[in-house]
Parts: C-alpha cells; sequence; structure tokens
C-alpha cells in the first residue's frame, strides 16, 4: 500500500510538471518564470505540507495566493512595528469613539480595551509573536486583539481604514519624538551658552572666505551657531503645529460613516486640531517632508559648527575630549576628530532622505497610494539621527577645551585695517575715502615687508594728515577693536553677554517649559 500511495504520489507530481511544462511553452524565459510562478499560485499543491495562511483583511475579493516575494515586498512590520504603542493608543481612543457613536456596546468598548491591554502587554515584555499575515503594525495588533477577546475585536475596525490609522500613528510617534528631540535642542543651546560664558575673555580671529578678516571673541564665534540652533528650535515648535493635527475618521478617503465626533477624538488623543478634508488628510505627508527638511536644515547647521571645529582642532587651537575622538590603526599618534567628522557626514545622509521623499510625493494623484509606505524608513532613520546627533554635539562643547594662546596666535595686525579706516572716520573723513587710504595703508606695510602695526605716524601721515599721534595705540588694539563693536549683536563682552542671556531666558522661559508640556500633555497648541 505505501509503494502505491508513493507510486501514486509520483504520478501526480508528473503530471503537474507536465502541466507546467505545456503552460511555459512559448514563453520567454522571464515570461515562463512569472508564468510558473502565478500557476503555482493559482494551484497550490493539496498533497501535503503546512496548513493555508490565514486569511487577509483584505483579502474577500481576491482568490488565489499572493506571490512570496509580493509579500515580502508588501510587508511593513519589520520598520513600522515601532509604532505599536502609538497603534494601540490610537485603537483605544477608537474604541471609546465607536462606543460613544453607537457602534458598539459599553460591554464590547470594555472587553476590546482590556484585550488592547493584553496585547500592550506583549509588545512591552517582547513576548508578542509575529505570525505569517502580519504584514504591518496594524493588522499584527488587530490579528492578536482578535485572539484575546473574539468577535468584539472585529469590530474595532468599523468606519476605520488603514489608511486614516497609519496617518495618526506617525504622527502620534513623531510628535512624542519631536518632543524629545526638542529638549535636546535646549541642552546643547545651554551647553554653548556656557561654554560662552565661561571664556568671555577668550578673543580670536573671525574669518570671510576662509581669509582672516578682523577679530573676534571665542564667545561671539559660539553663539554666532548657537544663533542657528536657536533658528531650528523655533522651527521646530512651529512644526509640531502642524504634526498635532488629527487625521482618525476620515476612513479610507471619503470621511466616516457612521457619525464618529472626530472633535471628542482629537480631544481624547491629545491633537490640537482635526484635518479639514478626508482626500487630502489620508495622503498628507507634508508633515513628514516638513519634518525632514527641517532635520536637514538643523544638521546643515551642525555641519558647518563641526567643519569649523575640524579646523581648529587642525589648528590646535582647541582640544577635543577624547571621548569624541577615535586613533588610528596604523599610527600611534593620531588622535581624529571622528566625531566631528561623523557629524559632518550626516548632513549628507539626511538631505539625501528628505530630497528623496519629495521625489515620491511629487507625482501622486490623489488620494492614498502605497508609495507613501515610503515614508517611514527614511522618517524614523532620520529621527534616529537626530536624537544622536544632538547629543553627541552637546557632549563635544560640554568638554570642549579652548586654547587661548593658539587662538591668540591666529591674530594678525592686518586684520585691524578695517579699524585704521574707522579711525579716520572719527576724525571726520568720508568711510569710502578712509577705506582707500586704509588700503594704501596696508600696501605701504607690505613693500616695506612690515606688520601694518609696526608703521610710525610719520608713514601714516603721508598718507592723510588726520593721523594723530594715538592712533597706534587706539587701532592696533585688539581687545579696544572687538570691544568698539558694541551695537546688538555686536562682538563686545555686553553684547556677547546679551545673547547668551537672550538665549537663556528662550531656551528657560519658552522652549523647554513646551517642549515637556507637550511630551506630558500632549493637548497644548504651540502657538
Amino acid at each position: 500500500k505505501q509503494r502505491a500511495g508513493e507510486a501514486g504520489g509520483r504520478q501526480e507530481a508528473a503530471a503537474a510538471a507536465a502541466r507546467r511544462l505545456q503552460l511555459l511553452e512559448g514563453f520567454s524565459f522571464w515570461g515562463a518564470l512569472v508564468a510558473l510562478r502565478l500557476h503555482t499560485m493559482q494551484h497550490p499543491d493539496t498533497s501535503g505540507g503546512p496548513p493555508p495562511k490565514k486569511a487577509k483583511l483584505w483579502g474577500g475579493r481576491f482568490r488565489g495566493d499572493t506571490d512570496p516575494v509580493m509579500e515580502k515586498f508588501n510587508n511593513s512590520l519589520r520598520f513600522d512595528k515601532r509604532m505599536w504603542e502609538e497603534d494601540l493608543t490610537g485603537s483605544a481612543a477608537y474604541a471609546r469613539a465607536i462606543h460613544r457613536a453607537g457602534i458598539i456596546t459599553l460591554e464590547e468598548r470594555d472587553v476590546i480595551l482590556r484585550g488592547l491591554d493584553k496585547v500592550r502587554q506583549e509588545w512591552e515584555s517582547g513576548t508578542f509573536v509575529v505570525v505569517d499575515g502580519d504584514e504591518d503594525i496594524h493588522t499584527a495588533n488587530e490579528r492578536r486583539l482578535t485572539e484575546f477577546v473574539g468577535d468584539a475585536g472585529k469590530k474595532l475596525h468599523t468606519g476605520r481604514s488603514r489608511n486614516d490609522q497609519v496617518a495618526t500613528d506617525v504622527r502620534l510617534w513623531l510628535r512624542r519624538h519631536l518632543a524629545t528631540a526638542g529638549g535636546e535642542v535646549c541642552t546643547l543651546l545651554e551647553v554653548m551658552c556656557d561654554i560662552a560664558e565661561q571664556n568671555i575673555e577668550i578673543l580670536m580671529a573671525g574669518y570671510t572666505h576662509l581669509q582672516p578678516a578682523q577679530p573676534v571673541r571665542f564667545s561671539h564665534w559660539v553663539m554666532s551657531h548657537a544663533s542657528a540652533i536657536l533658528r531650528d528650535a523655533q522651527r521646530l515648535t512651529d512644526l509640531m503645529n502642524r504634526v498635532n493635527v488629527l487625521p482618525l475618521g476620515c476612513g479610507a478617503l471619503a470621511g466616516h460613516a457612521f457619525g464618529i465626533d472626530r472633535d471628542a477624538l482629537a480631544q481624547d488623543l491629545g491633537f490640537g486640531e482635526v484635518s479639514l478634508n478626508s482626500l487630502d488628510t489620508v495622503c498628507d505627508r507634508d508633515f513628514v517632508a516638513e519634518t525632514l527638511w527641517w532635520a536637514s536644515m538643523m544638521q546643515v547647521h551642525l555641519s558647518q559648527v563641526s567643519e569649523d571645529l575640524i579646523v581648529l582642532n587642525l589648528q590646535r587651537c582647541v582640544e577635543i575630549s577624547d571621548a569624541y575622538a577615535t586613533g588610528s590603526s596604523l599610527m600611534p599618534q593620531k588622535k581624529n576628530p571622528d566625531a566631528l567628522e561623523l557629524l559632518r557626514g550626516k548632513a549628507g545622509r539626511l538631505l539625501g532622505h528628505q530630497c528623496g521623499f519629495m521625489a515620491t510625493l511629487k507625482g501622486l494623484p490623489r488620494s492614498y497610494n502605497k508609495d507613501l509606505q515610503e515614508d517611514k524608513e527614511p522618517l524614523f532613520d532620520t529621527i534616529d539621527t537626530v536624537h544622536d546627533v544632538l547629543q553627541i554635539s552637546a557632549g563635544v562643547f560640554a568638554t570642549l577645551k579652548p586654547r587661548p594662546m593658539q587662538l591668540l596666535e591666529t591674530l594678525m595686525p592686518e586684520m585691524l585695517a578695517t579699524d585704521l579706516a574707522e579711525y579716520l572716520v572719527r576724525k571726520g573723513v568720508p568711510f569710502r575715502e578712509t577705506h582707500h587710504i586704509a588700503g594704501a595703508a596696508v600696501k605701504m606695510a607690505e613693500d616695506l615687508q612690515t606688520p601694518l602695526s609696526s608703521l610710525t605716524v610719520e608713514q601714516l601721515q603721508t598718507l592723510h594728515s588726520s593721523f594723530e599721534d594715538d592712533v597706534i595705540a587706539e587701532v592696533f588694539d585688539f581687545e579696544k577693536s572687538v570691544e568698539r563693536k558694541s551695537s546688538i549683536g555686536g562682538t563686545s563682552k555686553r553684547s556677547v553677554m546679551a545673547t547668551v542671556m537672550r538665549i537663556r531666558q528662550f531656551v528657560d522661559g519658552d522652549l523647554r517649559p513646551l517642549f515637556q508640556r507637550l511630551n506630558g500633555d500632549t493637548s497644548c497648541n504651540m502657538s
């Protein structure tokens, strides 16, 4: 009997192979491969093997199996499972909303909420088991919920589409992480203010075109970069208003058919407002693109400060902590500023995410298209990178040691040529004339192969009679030069400290409390 059964199996397999060969006649190699795959899915082997997969949420109008390559291609659980908490939070709020709308009973609502809590406990403990058919975080959570609570779980998705569900999950996830990033920006700004305040006396060269230009304070240079980071923080607060908008309750594209109260749902989830148009809502990823742009802009600023520090490190003007440097596998003496180089390099990565996602968006028709699944990997990687670079940047500045003498050595008398021109302005000579006179003094010093500060009063007077005996003491003093720039935003001690105080006040009085409230009470409106 066993041999007869085996013979019958061989005959059946041979017949199936013959059918497949007949099917492939007339096809090219690749056409044959596709035809064979489709034939196999439409006529599965029923002689044994594992049981059939569970039906998909959307599988009612389909008959054949999905191509296994398509299964993998379509599956997003490997990366969107990090939104498990937001997905469960949104589902719990939706259960309460559809109960208020009379779609489920109070008992069903409570059963669903208890089931969602059990699913949450599995994720928290690391015991949640993914099974075949869990193609995304929404499918996985709903499948597990239904296993816990039965038919009540099948009612949860009433009126809801994964289109508005995923948009809600992403906004909840992003809102939480942007609030955390906001706190990290505040920490970086505070550290930069600290190092500026502690080193207010140190002078250094300021550059344009990478050429020595005018003397500035080291603190003024630090605050120049802090000012750029402050703008990033301000843009972040503005961005969060547009992130904090509720999509849930829009269905697949046309709205909700059961009279759900979206305002109450928004309040339950802590959203500041409700989206206005269901067609737009399910395909709106402006907030993702804007986040990618914000992160790219901030990373450009961090790249710029990193480049400055790399150059200052090359000049031995600053000392970078061993915590943010590495050595060479060959050269024992090397201390490489790898943290700064990576900070600089990450800018290209984030700019690539932003540019690539904009290209994904540009050709999409209304409304939802599966292309939008491509928002998550660049977004998640960008936010992970943002958290890393902000903490690394704060660490670099907290441990950075400026070297006053080496910084002072970057100064040269020619950097005071503008001060020489301004000396004559104070004597009543028009600036356009004084500019030419100061330029002639620089040329005279070059011709004599002597520093500009070594020219005598008599030599300067050959250029203009308004030069007096005090010119050398008044002009060729770096400290006096920086102190003369005393207007708001200047490099005098008073002006720099005023900038430090204003940034501290903005961080302590506005930014940090805002981001702390957002992490705790998400119902606050950013404006």
